[in-house]
């Protein structure tokens, strides 16, 4: 156990994500004696974290550098605001790479105070990423941060000024190393040494970089709305439509987004089902529901020409409406909600297929 003085052994706090980067950086320190403790940040925008559950991969890499401290900080509101307004730009989607590093870094600072931790590691490569990962970047962040010579990034160490662990000589840097680049052979060849063999593949986990999505939740902050967890959620969800006068429709595109669907209905949303034919449950939100009739009827699957019926929950109300006879039609939907079987209140009720 590496002592930065009689009895007192050395403590990091270490930045993992589950991915095979960051958790070779950790096992880099634990080869050295380092205490080391591990960091999760669960993002809203986390491809591989259902709501409410924690990544399978942190658990995987915790489990094989030997059950190493955890915790999880989950990200809410100050983040979601960091991801509308970052001060330092986003990547190619949007993603704000160099704000969302700044946060986390703070956050871990705090913890490492928390537990008289002595330094934080990441387990960032030079030149990996293009927008957060370059010298400047790095340099950047840490200054941003109030950490200079605080932040130990292992897996390039070498190619980086030392940090105040290696010039006090808690960590031996002649044991760290020198990887660079977006290549991730090294990586791997590491891995097989340390005998860390169930990592992700080497894909990006931020929905953020994702362009399909980036250009979602651009036009949804297009049309005026703002961003909370709920509606981070609902942007993983279906087909999304936007009206000229603000109106919003999200459409699910299997039975797994339908369930998703109905848990996140509010108040003053719309949710229809199909009643008596098979089709996507849809979530609208405006002023002008009768728009969404139409849209329904072209995405069921064998709508019925008359007499299809959709379940519409609203403001704790659950009834049936009749959609028109064709999509010009000229029944609306206050229309069929008059004639449509009321089934009372029942607001707050979880609603399932």
């Amino acid at each position: 156990m590496a002592m930065s003085g009689p009895g007192v052994k050395i403590i990091a706090v270490g930045l993992l994500s589950g991915g095979l980067d960051s958790t070779l950086a950790a096992q880099v320190l634990l080869d050295q004696g380092i205490d080391v403790r591990a960091l999760n940040f669960v993002s809203p925008f986390c491809c591989c974290t259902p709501r409410g559950n924690g990544c399978a991969a942190v658990v995987r890499s915790v489990a094989q550098l030997g059950n190493i401290p955890l915790r999880r900080v989950s990200l809410g509101q100050e983040y979601l605001q960091m991801v509308l307004q970052p001060r330092y730009g986003y990547g190619r989607g949007m993603n704000p790479c160099i704000d969302c590093r700044i946060s986390k870094l703070r956050k871990a600072y705090e913890y490492m105070r928390e537990i008289g931790a002595h330094f934080l590691f990441t387990g960032e490569v030079l030149g990996q990423r293009p927008m957060s990962q370059h010298f400047r970047a790095l340099e950047l962040i840490d200054r941003e941060c109030g950490l200079t010579g605080l932040v130990l990034r292992p897996l390039s160490a070498s190619l980086l000024p030392p940090t105040q662990a290696e010039r006090l000589g808690w960590v031996d840097r002649g044991k760290l190393l020198a990887f660079s680049g977006r290549s991730r052979k090294n990586q791997i060849r590491l891995a097989a040494e340390k005998n860390i063999a169930d990592y992700p593949c080497p894909a990006g986990g931020c929905l953020l970089t994702d362009m399909h999505f980036a250009g979602k939740l651009r036009k949804w902050l297009q049309n005026g709305y703002g961003l909370t967890a709920r509606d981070a959620e609902l942007l993983k969800i279906g087909r999304h439509l936007f009206f000229s006068n603000g109106d919003r429709l999200i459409i699910a595109r299997n039975q797994e987004e339908c369930g998703k669907l109905e848990k996140l209905v509010c108040t003053d949303d719309f949710l229809f089902i199909p009643e008596n034919f098979s089709g996507p449950s849809v979530l609208f939100s405006g002023k002008n529901p009768e728009a969404v009739l139409k849209k329904i009827r072209f995405f069921g699957k064998k709508t019925p020409l008359t007499g299809a019926m959709v379940r519409c929950f609203h403001r704790g109300r659950d009834s049936l409406a009749f959609l028109p006879a064709s999509a010009s039609g000229e029944n609306s939907l206050a229309q069929g909600l008059r004639v449509g079987i009321s089934a009372g209140n029942r607001a707050g009720e979880h609603i399932s297929r």
